[in-house]
């Protein structure tokens, strides 16, 4: 009905007046409301959250209307905790409610696109051959061809295509490198699978069915902290934030907890309510710094000579001046302090600490016959020796003792933690120093690089009838720290005053920290710990890991963490927090991502090795294993260039490598059938003949570098790429900003490993394939780029280590335009390429290399010394003195059948993980029922894995955090081997099976795992090793116990067997490489740190208009107000940064929060955004990792050693960067490189 009439108010009465005339009542019409309330008017509310690798792991209500998405907000319905304790919500954070912008904005991916010029090559050999392989043949056949689109990444140029198309080009690649090259050619790159793990499980499960290669990430990225593994035996467990809430003495170590933890951060704040004290230790004044009661400010890289100097008040005052039972008896039993370590004789009559003392050193092994090498000793309070429960011996080859009841021999025991009282002799023990070091950018102080101590030493005679002298690691622990001990030993400190290694004073003169701060904080942290028993808490940030030498960090804040039995009780421990790295359904999820349920095992690949090596990275490298070798040690055993030492862990089945054989692993199979042998037997035969070579040793061939390469979930060259330069060169073959310049034949340490070949291979890769759903870095740089669903518009799964729920990403709307799901997308690869291979690929045989794996009885290889077969020291021995090689049967055209479905080695093999298995028959048997099963084809009769909430469903139904049937079969499995009853974990949850329609009704708590060392229960926060200190189960190291002293010949001999301060190294980006030059404005080098942002998560949301409105809108480089000044830089400045490795541009933020000498450039700003030309480079700006280079360490290249052995993403080389120094500058020339007439002069100002 039409209100025209209602409209003219001449003929109304005029309305009442009230509040003295102030008012009057209107009749006016308020049609004009409804706009509103349509504004906020919706259809249905879905929850879903977003996959963004942030660990917040927060549900949102997605509001749609007329089949759009609206807007978001939280969810508020989190199963509540318990009354003592405050609520996980509310969750969220400013970057996340902007995420529906992404959804219809101009950067969302909306079609398939590839590069202009490689479709039509692609479409011109279709004309000429009817096979898509060999149309893909031709090109790749022809070098100018390739040259032409590969010389042209990252400078546009794409057009639309369709799915049909592109899938057909990718298969025919995929089909021809493996025929060609072999399947471990092929590669995939995708990180953090807990933020949305079915997403991750599709590229991973369609490579692994093809043999190829799948990189892991948490190493590459730099979050795995070594220090974990070598510890623990444990990639990473921390506690849930809400135990924070639990604590009573918190210290926020580099981990700037309001602006990264946004969601968690209210119990840091809550718990302060409770009067637990607060203290932020940062080089800035952060976010964190403004909540906490103190902050310390150390020299950025120097955190483990902070620690050390903390450990050795603690050491002092809580172990020696006024022992604390609860510290003593902690450490007796949790720790490996007790065990012994034998000395060896140097030329000066003292000793260096050798290897632990083994079983098998003595008399009948003590009455050990299983692996009793792998057995270590300690005394016990009565004098004797004994062999006690829980080391790594007893985990394989027996059942029933691997635990860490106070027993030994079956007799009830007490370790003695100091031999002191119980010696022979007192004498004189060699530790190496390393803070002598001079650094102009770093303060040293000057002491002997040998620091000889005085210990109690006890003489043990071996079943060789040799004497041995031994001490305990304890005693070695107490004279690493400089501790005196009324020994007359000269070297040690009696006094906190004394400049003396490693003590209060010396650590201020290191840190720049004031010693009575080091000594209050140390005291009220200890003194706090003994009081609650072990509830004080370090919580850490990824930047203190972000060094060359972050073991040593971590390793000095740990060793206070078990100084004070803070480990394993709630309230207490370490919290290591970075990427969203807990996958909480870990063992439901594994044989869905990695193909187990058809091929076993699958090849897998440490990212860091292989980029170091693939971009060849290796061969602009200026540090040296020399100068990282402890002075004890005989550096002639230590010769070569850092990628041998990666070679020869390669070669000794310590590390992975990809690709793994000098020829296609596919070809093996009918050599081995003329030489009348097994592929395993024949391939280790041409091994050891040298008639086969490893791939890394001869990278640069033409034959030996992957060829196709598959990113999703990921930018990772425009976030994560270490040597961003060296990838855009090597890798993609297009121009680089590379200022340095290439190792000659005769300059620097030369490979003794490696074959130098003078030209290294440019544009190695043939087919970049990326999967987004907006234009990101990589995008640009890509061949082919297929749009995904965002995290609104398809289903999957999330857990975080953040808070103990899983919950789902769910289709609010349909994928917008063309895009999909990535389990979509690569079903659609698979059918393509089942499709295409008919002719090339039937069922073949491929030969795969693996790794000496933790969590496996190849942990068990060398005990001893270190062996290496290609130098004739042994027998080549697969699984023991090199990679396990195994034959792979695979069915390339049934590839598609297989992806879609649930394959018969779970069955036939079961499940398991972490060293423990059980059956999955049930589980089989639920999942056809439920999924139904494949009609007919080479996978009749299995499960269905259709879509994306099949493969939902699977993971929940075989994984023990979500089925309580499972938990309770994982946890009797695990009692086989301990000898102990667990099933009391949870028994009460047998009959809980979360589904995944569970999960999208409301986040559900998951249930209590032996693969995990936690608990989940109503009555205790999840706490790392909490089941390890509480349920007597032993850390999966060498002692069965927290293992701060690493024995390996490798670990001593770099110095790192004990903890040690190590200053940041030289990478000499600065002071080698080319002459840039001057611009007129003066240059400085600084020390170049990348934290994480306050408005972008990685670089998702980086270039979203409402993060861009709050921020500056572009990069941006910190420098402090004194850098500035010198450098005749003001605030919003273009500055240019730049070293051998790169150059960036970017407007400055003049800061005092900033200390003098360092600049942050906040990670993963896009180079899509607001950025000039660089002077340097003459390109458009760069990215943080213009300016990175990845520099391995020997150390983390360890296997096949208890604990320190390879798994994916456990244990392996790391991506450090923040030893890095760049120059930096202000701009003359501010170029746009557009033509638009937006160039300008930057003028110096005051």
């Amino acid at each position: 009905m039409s209100k025209l009439l209602d409209r003219f108010r001449y003929f109304k009465q005029k309305g009442e007046i009230f509040a003295d005339g102030h008012g009057q009542v209107m009749h006016s019409n308020r049609d004009w409301e409804d706009s509103y309330r349509q504004r906020w008017q919706f259809d249905k509310i879905v929850r879903s959250t977003h996959g963004v690798n942030c660990t917040g792991s927060c549900s949102w209500k997605i509001y749609v209307k007329n089949g759009l998405v609206t807007w978001e907000i939280q969810q508020t319905d989190y199963p509540r905790t318990r009354p003592d304790l405050p609520n996980h919500e509310p969750r969220g954070c400013p970057r996340g409610a902007s995420y529906s912008w992404y959804l219809y904005s101009a950067n969302r991916l909306k079609y398939p696109l590839i590069r202009k010029r490689l479709i039509e090559l692609w479409r011109e050999a279709l004309k000429q051959h009817n096979d898509p392989v060999l149309a893909w043949a031709s090109i790749m056949n022809d070098p100018q061809k390739c040259l032409s689109y590969k010389q042209v990444r990252g400078r546009g140029g794409f057009i639309r295509s369709n799915w049909q198309e592109l899938n057909q080009l990718i298969a025919a690649a995929n089909v021809w490198t493996i025929k060609t090259y072999g399947p471990d050619r092929v590669a995939g790159f995708s990180p953090i699978p807990a933020m949305s793990m079915v997403s991750y499980a599709a590229g991973t499960r369609y490579l692994s069915l093809l043999g190829g290669t799948c990189l892991s990430f948490y190493d590459w990225y730099c979050d795995l902290p070594p220090a974990s593994p070598m510890t623990w035996g444990e990639q990473t467990d921390v506690p849930e934030s809400a135990d924070w809430y639990n604590s009573s003495y918190i210290i926020a170590w580099g981990s700037n907890v309001p602006q990264t933890r946004t969601p968690d951060a209210h119990f840091f704040t809550e718990v302060r309510y409770k009067g637990t004290k607060t203290i932020a230790i940062t080089p800035d004044y952060s976010e964190v710094a403004k909540l906490c009661d103190q902050w310390l400010a150390p020299k950025q890289g120097t955190d483990s000579a902070l620690a050390m100097a903390m450990g050795h008040v603690i050491l002092k005052e809580f172990h020696l001046d006024n022992p604390s039972d609860y510290f003593i008896n902690y450490c007796r039993r949790y720790s490996d302090m007790p065990m012994l370590v034998m000395l060896e004789p140097r030329e000066d009559g003292s000793y260096v600490p050798g290897r632990m003392i083994r079983a098998s050193d003595l008399v009948n092994g003590l009455g050990e016959s299983n692996n009793p090498q792998w057995k270590t000793v300690a005394v016990n309070t009565a004098g004797e020796l004994v062999v006690p429960n829980g080391s790594i011996g007893f985990r394989w080859g027996e059942k029933g003792k691997w635990n860490l009841e106070s027993i030994a021999a079956g007799t009830e025991t007490e370790l003695s933690l100091t031999l002191l009282g119980q010696h022979d002799i007192v004498a004189g023990v060699a530790f190496p120093y390393f803070g002598g070091i001079e650094n102009p950018h770093f303060r040293s102080v000057k002491h002997d690089p040998v620091l000889v101590r005085q210990l109690p030493v006890k003489n043990l005679t071996l079943a060789d009838g040799s004497v041995c002298p031994v001490v305990s690691v304890y005693d070695l622990v107490l004279a690493n720290y400089g501790l005196d001990r009324g020994l007359e030993d000269e070297s040690s400190a009696k006094d906190y005053a004394e400049i003396k290694p490693y003590t209060p004073a010396w650590g201020e003169q290191i840190t720049g920290v004031p010693r009575q701060y080091i000594e209050t904080i140390a005291r009220e942290f200890a003194d706090t710990a003994h009081k609650t028993h072990g509830r004080s808490m370090i919580i850490l940030g990824a930047g203190v890991n972000h060094w060359y030498h972050m073991d040593m960090n971590y390793r000095g804040m740990i060793n206070m963490l078990i100084f004070c039995g803070c480990v394993g009780q709630s309230g207490g421990g370490w919290a290591h927090y970075v990427g969203q790295e807990k996958l909480r359904p870990q063992t439901g999820w594994l044989p869905l991502a990695f193909a187990l349920d058809w091929n076993r095992p699958p090849r897998q690949m440490n990212s860091t090795s292989f980029f170091y090596n693939h971009s060849s990275q290796w061969r602009y490298e200026k540090v040296t294993a020399q100068e990282l070798l402890s002075p004890l040690a005989d550096a002639s055993k230590y010769s070569g260039h850092l990628i041998d030492f990666n070679v020869r862990a390669e070669r000794m089945g310590w590390l992975p490598s990809a690709p793994q054989l000098g020829r296609n692993p596919l070809s093996l199979k009918a050599e081995a059938d003329k030489a009348g042998l097994s592929p395993a037997e024949f391939t280790a035969q041409a091994l050891k003949s040298g008639e086969l070579r490893m791939a890394c040793e001869q990278p640069d061939n033409g034959s030996n570098h992957p060829r196709n390469l598959f990113v999703w979930r990921s930018n990772l060259l425009g976030s994560s790429g270490k040597g961003h330069e060296y990838m855009q060169k090597y890798l993609l073959g297009t121009e680089s900003g590379i200022q340095g310049e290439e190792l000659g034949p005769t300059e620097g340490i030369q490979p003794e490993e490696v074959e130098w070949q003078t030209a290294a291979i440019e544009g190695k890769l043939d087919l970049l394939v990326t999967l987004d759903f907006r234009m990101s870095s990589t995008c640009l740089f890509s061949d082919i780029v297929l749009p995904t669903a965002t995290w609104y518009e398809k289903d999957d799964m999330n857990t975080s280590d953040m808070h103990p729920f899983i919950h789902p990403l769910s289709a609010a709307v349909d994928p917008a335009w063309e895009s999909r799901s990535d389990w979509e997308i690569y079903k659609g690869i698979a059918k393509a390429f089942s499709q295409v291979c008919v002719g090339h690929l039937g069922k073949e045989t491929d030969v795969v290399l693996q790794p000496l794996l933790h969590d496996s009885p190849a942990e068990l290889s060398q005990p001893c010394e270190v062996l290496d077969w290609r130098k004739g020291e042994c027998d080549l021995i697969p699984g023991k003195t090199a990679p396990n090689i195994v034959a792979v049967e695979r069915d390339y055209p049934a590839t598609y059948e297989r992806f879609t479905s649930l394959g018969p080695l779970m069955d036939k093999l079961g499940n398991g993980g972490k060293g423990i298995s059980w059956n999955t028959q049930d589980e089989i048997d639920f999942l056809g029922k439920l999924n139904y099963t494949k009609r007919d084809g080479p996978a009749q009769g299995r499960p269905l894995i259709d879509t994306a909430i099949d493969a939902s469903e699977v993971i929940l139904a075989l994984a023990p955090e979500t089925n309580g049937h499972v938990a309770v079969k994982a946890w009797q499995a695990l009692g086989e081997i301990t000898g102990r009853e667990h099933t009391h974990l949870a028994l009460h949850k047998e009959d809980e099976k979360i589904r995944f329609r569970d999960i999208q009704a409301q986040p559900r708590k998951i249930i209590s795992s032996p693969t995990w060392s936690g608990l989940e229960s109503d009555h205790v926060s999840y706490n790392a090793g909490y089941t390890n200190v509480h349920e007597l189960i032993p850390w999966r190291t060498l002692s069965g116990r927290q293992q701060l002293y690493q024995d390996h010949p490798w670990m001593r001999a770099f110095g790192e067997s004990l903890v040690a301060y190590r200053p940041p190294i030289d990478t000499r980006s600065v002071s080698e490489m080319r002459q840039i030059p001057p611009n007129g404005f003066p240059e400085k080098a600084l020390n170049f740190l990348t934290p994480h942002q306050k408005w972008g998560i990685h670089s998702t949301y980086s270039e979203n208009l409402l993060m861009l409105t709050l921020s500056r809108g572009g990069p941006i480089v910190w420098i402090s107000e004194t850098d500035a000044r010198e450098l005749t830089i003001v605030d919003n400045d273009w500055v240019e940064v730049f070293n051998a490795n790169g150059a960036l541009t970017a407007r400055a933020v003049v800061s005092q929060r900033v200390p003098p000498g360092m600049t942050m450039m906040y990670h993963a700003q896009e180079r899509i955004m607001n950025i000039p030309g660089s002077e340097v480079t003459g390109m458009r700006g760069g990215i943080h990792n213009s300016v990175t280079r990845v520099c391995p360490k020997p150390t983390h290249m360890i296997g096949g050693y208890a604990q320190l052995a390879w798994g994916f993403n456990y244990y392996g080389t790391v991506g450090s960067n923040r030893d890095e120094f760049i120059m930096i500058r202000k701009m003359k020339n501010v170029n746009w490189l557009d033509d638009e007439g937006r160039d300008q002069v930057q003028e110096a100002k005051k």
